[in-house]
């Protein structure tokens, strides 16, 4: 465990965490309706806390130290974390706080480069239905593909053909509260085109990911772009409405 992580408070997390999603100092301030000001010291408490010299440095560390505490609880919940898909669903909505908190901030608001582009899943806004039966480890997808993999392949169509706003409709609650539509389109047009024309698209793998409420579904697919080949895209999903959502896309 890195020196000085047990220290920082909540807010000190919270604020880093932004910082690695890509904020600067005014739009975190935004974010938190705080001053500038108020983050910087933030930052500097974080920095002396993690005793390292930049902020950035201390925000990679701790999304480093959160990624392995969740994956290491997902181990430990992966006999009994699907059991809540047969929960009542009319029961009290979960705390989307409390359980970011035991996610561990796997992922992150936005993070894109013309390597990367990540849209993840950071919150829970209300309450979601429970996903179908649950996989227990990474399959091939099956064929006729799944309705989970043909909603992820769907919305890539949104994307491919540029489509910043359907695409940014189809998505989970999570995925807009922490996105607006205007952000999602800038932020894509600087990335998704570059890549070129979908020259193949197949499905690699369905995954089911077990997290707090119902856990989330998590679909690879080997792309070759046509200014890209050997691409790996990753997709997560959540029931929401009777339906899947993206709340989460990489390309790697």
């Amino acid at each position: 465990m890195t020196p000085g992580f047990q220290a920082l408070t909540e807010k000190e997390k919270e604020t880093l965490r932004l910082l690695v999603d890509g904020h600067d100092a005014k739009s975190m301030a935004r974010h938190l309706g705080l001053s500038v000001h108020t983050v910087n010291e933030r930052l500097r408490d974080a920095r002396r806390k993690m005793a390292v010299s930049s902020s950035r440095e201390a925000a990679r560390k701790l999304r480093a130290i959160e990624q392995r505490d969740a994956e290491y609880r997902g181990d430990r919940l992966s006999g009994d974390a699907f059991a809540v898909a047969d929960r009542d669903e009319s029961a009290a909505p979960v705390d989307a706080s409390r359980m970011v908190r035991r996610i561990g901030w796997v992922f992150g608001g936005i993070v894109m480069s013309l390597s990367l582009a990540l849209f993840a899943l950071a919150s829970w806004s209300g309450p979601t239905d429970a996903p179908a039966a649950p996989q227990s480890a990474a399959q091939p997808a099956a064929s006729p593909e799944t309705a989970v993999v043909e909603t992820a392949r769907a919305w890539l169509a949104l994307v491919d053909g540029e489509d910043w706003n359907g695409s940014w409709n189809a998505t989970g609650q999570a995925f807009k509260a922490l996105n607006t539509s205007d952000r999602w389109a800038e932020v894509s047009r600087s990335v998704r085109p570059p890549l070129g024309a979908v020259l193949s698209r197949e499905a690699a793998s369905e995954e089911a990911v077990p997290a707090p409420p119902y856990g989330y579904r998590m679909v690879k697919f080997r792309t070759r772009f046509a200014n890209k080949a050997g691409a790996v895209e990753t997709l997560s999903l959540v029931r929401e409405g009777g339906a899947w959502r993206v709340v989460g896309y990489t390309i790697d």
